[in-house]
């Protein structure tokens, strides 16, 4: 039975060999010194004349803060003195060194109020809670402000296995997150060259409410036949079917086989 500390372990191990082999203190300056050069040595490759440089660590920590959110550039530049056009090459760079990708919107021309705006994850969810300061330690404390942190480093966590599993694919599938200006939302949405439809929602919580379905069922209803599953995974114990084709599953059974 994988338990709430086991949870928090996994997520905030990440997947990287290295960063797993080591633990406590050890794993945090691995995952800082991995920041670092990235961004001294690999982003400075890519652009040797950045003239900003200095504050792309403070830049990065701010869009850490929106893994798993809507990604607001303006928010994170105003953060660090920067303007937003600026910010905006750099979140680009930041990109190209694997440490922040975009998960771009679905389904735009789906309805007239699907949002625009795409979500930001952390490149690793070991990486994302180390910038967020997030930890096993600091999760067993219940601490309000940490247990936001980590719903959103546990999206990211899922999302990016997600992504991992779907390289393995033989075809083509198109990934990307749905949300209405009315305030549903599906985290992550996977659309096959058929265009069959299967959307993901994930929830830091031991149960599910018919409420958390929201997202999912307004999708469901969209697509119509399109829609061949909604999951919402969570870290609760049982796996199982809500209603037409909506399921409650286990977020362990990416890695568990039971």
């Amino acid at each position: 039975m994988t338990t709430w500390e086991d949870y928090g372990e996994r997520v905030c191990a990440g997947g990287f060999p290295l960063a797993l082999q080591r633990e406590g203190a050890s794993r945090a300056r691995w995952f800082d010194d991995y920041v670092r050069l990235s961004l001294s040595r690999d982003v400075a490759e890519l652009a040797p004349r950045l003239r900003q440089a200095a504050v792309l660590p403070k830049l990065l920590e701010r869009l850490a803060a929106q893994t798993g959110q809507l990604l607001n550039v303006t928010a994170a530049a105003d953060a660090v003195g920067m303007d937003a056009s600026t910010a905006e090459g750099y979140l680009r760079l930041l990109e190209a060194v694997y440490l922040v990708r975009r998960l771009p919107v679905w389904g735009k021309t789906l309805r007239s109020r699907v949002g625009s705006h795409p979500k930001l994850h952390v490149v690793d969810s070991g990486r994302a809670a180390r910038l967020l300061r997030v930890t096993s330690a600091k999760l067993a404390g219940l601490d309000p402000s940490t247990l936001t942190k980590f719903g959103h480093v546990l999206e990211t966590f899922v999302v990016g296995e997600m992504l991992k599993q779907l390289s393995w694919l033989d075809a083509a599938v198109d990934v990307g997150q749905w949300h209405t200006r009315d305030g549903d939302e599906v985290d992550l949405v996977i659309e096959t060259e058929d265009g069959d439809v299967v959307a993901f929602e994930v929830k830091a919580a031991g149960r599910v409410p018919r409420a958390d379905l929201k997202g999912l069922r307004k999708l469901r209803e969209a697509l119509g036949g399109r829609f061949k599953g909604g999951y919402a995974m969570y870290t609760g114990q049982g796996s199982y079917t809500a209603e037409d084709r909506l399921h409650i599953v286990r977020i362990d059974r990416l890695w568990a086989s039971q």
